[in-house]
């Protein structure tokens, strides 16, 4: 397994669990605060979400993963 790849997946466990209970807090009080806090889980599980796509070199044209 390539380390790159697992390593992205350990982190996608945390992340989506930060998501899941932004988006909790945000359905329950529909804040300023908790929009924001919504918004940056989002964005980190999009990150997240590349590492893996680099990781399995699925972009290959944007010289992402091992054949760039």
């Amino acid at each position: 397994m390539n380390p790159t790849f697992a390593k992205a997946i350990a982190a996608l466990v945390p992340t989506g669990m930060l998501l899941f209970g932004s988006t909790l807090q945000f359905s329950r009080r529909k804040g300023l605060a908790t929009l924001f806090q919504l918004i940056g889980a989002a964005c980190l599980v999009a990150v997240v979400i590349a590492h893996v796509c680099e990781a399995l070199g699925w972009f290959p044209r944007m010289h992402w993963g091992p054949g760039a």
